[in-house]
């Protein structure tokens, strides 16, 4: 893959269904939807959870993944994408589960891990945050993250959130303060209360005036719960540095692809005036 840093990034989101405690399976449906899209996508996204799913109850345990057995899979994943990889797994660390989202640098570069916490990973480096903010019944199975996490994509500085952290204003400015060109937020988020994830998603784009890319689980889940009690959104967005929304999808299981344009970004910003000025 040639140098593309000067060139405006394209994301990809192909919004799926989990199936919750099945890895395998859910690796699988990942490899061949990444395998699926479009040459000259730069970064693909999945949802919260991508490849564990989630049950509230002792079985998320035994689904939960080491850090390295999630990474070589998402790995696979970003050779099948031929792409950087952003996606979602429960987090086995001793004694803890945690909602952890990995950054996986696209195959061709370099494989040695960076650091994850409030310092810009290099470019391509590996990195894992770790939900900062527990919604519910997930807060009795699983620990909060502590650190922030910032990586180099082909966006550029791209922060990383999940799910309810879009409801945290102080999140939004940590992040603004960095002046992140892009948040990147997973997120399985119900059915029911789509029109919160759409304006958080628009308003996180608008407060830090830089491109957000929500992926959102489509489907309904195992793992115990009733289809019916679990119903997830779907709606994977691109919000627009002014908040307005660029594209997005509904519930289906097709995929998102949008490119970021940089002019789009720098123009707003110079609108604005506020970013950079912290």
């Amino acid at each position: 893959m040639s140098d593309r840093s000067a060139i405006d990034p394209t994301v990809a989101v192909p919004q799926v269904p989990v199936e919750d405690l099945r890895v395998d399976a859910n690796a699988d449906r990942l490899r061949r939807r990444a395998a699926d899209l479009l040459s000259g996508v730069d970064l693909a996204v999945f949802p919260e959870y991508a490849l564990t799913g989630f049950a509230a109850d002792e079985r998320l345990r035994g689904a939960a993944l080491s850090r390295g057995a999630a990474r070589e899979r998402l790995e696979s994943v970003a050779r099948a994408a031929e792409a950087a990889v952003i996606a979602g797994y429960a987090e086995r660390d001793g004694g803890s589960v945690y909602n952890a989202t990995a950054y996986v640098p696209p195959p061709d570069r370099g494989a040695g891990g960076g650091p994850t916490g409030e310092t810009r990973d290099g470019p391509g480096r590996f990195a894992v945050y770790r939900k900062r903010h527990l919604w519910d019944d997930e807060a009795a199975r699983v620990e909060p993250g502590e650190e922030r996490v910032v990586v180099e994509t082909a966006a550029g500085p791209t922060g990383l959130l999940t799910c309810y952290d879009l409801n945290f204003v102080a999140e939004s400015a940590w992040f603004a303060e960095r002046a992140v060109d892009a948040l990147v937020v997973v997120g399985a988020w119900p059915a029911d209360h789509v029109a919160n994830w759409r304006l958080l998603c628009r308003a996180r784009a608008l407060d830090g005036v830089r491109w957000v890319v929500g992926a959102g689980r489509t489907g309904s889940s195992g793992g115990g719960r009733a289809p019916d009690e679990a119903a997830y959104a779907g709606n994977s967005l691109v919000a627009r540095p002014d908040g307005a929304v660029a594209t997005e999808l509904d519930r289906a299981p097709t995929t998102l692809t949008a490119t970021l344009d940089r002019d789009t970004l720098a123009a707003q910003r110079d609108l604005v005036g506020a970013i950079g000025k912290y």
